[in-house]
């Protein structure tokens, strides 16, 4: 072959190569859902689902991957091959609160690319219809007399923490110690738990309880925002007087690994943006107390960081860094 040939036949590789990246996705892609079935994240995902994936023309296979507060499915997603066809709906437990408590985590912010963080919601506290508790006040008289318990969607996440903290303002001096926490495998679970009395109470995203506030089987005895939230007739942060608890929110967004290519991240911004414009997705989120807000990559990495910083100087400040 002369040197002409070759480098003929050279270009016509590089070319088909070019032309096979700018294709994708050639192939289904693997969506990991890093908590439980009925939980806030899930529900996001399978919500998002439809719309998201009419954008991206290919069908999304969504997996719940559970276990350790989200990490398990997060660790799957840090692992896999960098070709965009194994994506994470990351979430404020997996990827601010877990950095923030757990020492030896198997990952960091900086393993994952973050495409955009689409979804935020507030934290409702809530307890069953039968524990005869309606108010924050009757909560807090019921720790200062023992034995109640809260549920949350592991050791480490975001409900885990959000109780603490709820309990620390106001007025629990020891709240690891005057509650019992019982963590489940999802916050779907966590939510049951309560339902079925097996914990007194939980403090969970507003999205993952919406339904169970509007059928009257759950009672909410707070929101953590500023503003009231739709469907929660109850007091806000704001007007008990806790303004700590308003950096207590929930967030969904979109990561791969962090050597997710340019081209194919540039595609998930152009997907996003479709699918979070979507009138059903946006009437359905919107009714839970969601807020849908699509930041660019470079302002949800600020957000993450932000939230994890936050959270770290709560757990700092709780004792809760867990070491082991």
């Amino acid at each position: 072959m002369t040197l002409k040939t070759f480098g003929a036949a050279c270009a016509l590789t590089l070319g088909v190569s070019g032309a096979a990246l700018a294709e994708y996705p050639e192939r289904p892609i693997n969506m990991v859902i890093p908590y439980g079935a009925g939980g806030a994240t899930d529900i996001s995902a399978r919500t998002i689902a439809e719309p998201l994936g009419a954008a991206v023309g290919k069908p999304l296979v969504m997996a719940n991957v559970t276990g350790a507060g989200g990490a398990t499915g997060s660790v799957a997603v840090q692992n896999a091959k960098e070709d965009g066809y194994t994506m994470l709906f990351a979430r404020v437990g997996s990827h601010s609160v877990n950095p923030a408590m757990k020492a030896t985590l198997p990952y960091t912010l900086e393993d994952f690319r973050f495409v955009t963080v689409y979804e935020i919601n507030p934290v409702a506290c809530a307890v069953s219809p039968s524990s005869g508790i309606t108010s924050m006040e009757d909560l807090i008289a019921k720790v200062e007399e023992g034995g109640v318990t809260y549920s949350s969607s592991g050791v480490g996440s975001l409900l885990h923490l959000a109780a603490v903290m709820v309990l620390s303002e106001f007025g629990i001096e020891e709240p690891l110690t005057k509650t019992t926490h019982i963590p489940q495998k999802g916050g779907g679970a966590a939510a049951t738990a309560v339902l079925n009395g097996t914990a007194t109470f939980l403090c969970t995203n507003s999205s993952a309880i919406a339904s169970f506030v509007a059928n009257e089987q759950l009672v909410p005895l707070m929101v953590t925002t500023a503003e009231p939230v739709a469907g929660f007739d109850v007091p806000t942060a704001a007007d008990l007087g806790k303004p700590a608890l308003h950096q207590l929110v929930g967030w969904t967004g979109i990561a791969g690994p962090d050597g997710l290519p340019d081209d194919v991240a540039d595609k998930w911004g152009t997907w996003m943006a479709a699918a979070t414009q979507d009138a059903e997705f946006l009437e359905k989120m919107t009714s839970r107390g969601s807020v849908i807000e699509l930041m660019s990559p470079e302002d949800a990495n600020a957000f993450i960081q932000g939230q994890y910083e936050t959270f770290r100087k709560l757990v700092d400040d709780l004792g809760m860094r867990i070491e082991g």
